[in-house]
């Protein structure tokens, strides 16, 4: 299981931009699952206005966009 998940979409500038943030992070062994929410209309009412959005499959906690890499490892809770 993913330790994150980032609700995006491609040629979305703001989920590249999130991403970006992620990378550090993915380079150290973060596992970050990159979900399309065009492939669901759930995910697409639900994060639609939201994207780009990181979320924790074992909490349900999210956090949305802006945020930087200070703000992810405090969501992670991993040491900084």
């Amino acid at each position: 299981m993913p330790e994150c998940q980032l609700f995006g979409t491609p040629g979305c500038h703001l989920c590249e931009q999130a991403e970006a943030v992620l990378m550090p992070l993915a380079a150290q062994g973060l596992s970050i699952e990159l979900v399309d929410i065009a492939e669901s209309e759930q995910w697409v009412e639900a994060y639609g206005l939201r994207i780009p959005l990181l979320r924790r499959p074992d909490t349900g906690a999210e956090l949305g966009w802006p945020f930087d890499l200070q703000q992810v490892l405090a969501f992670l809770r991993v040491p900084g």
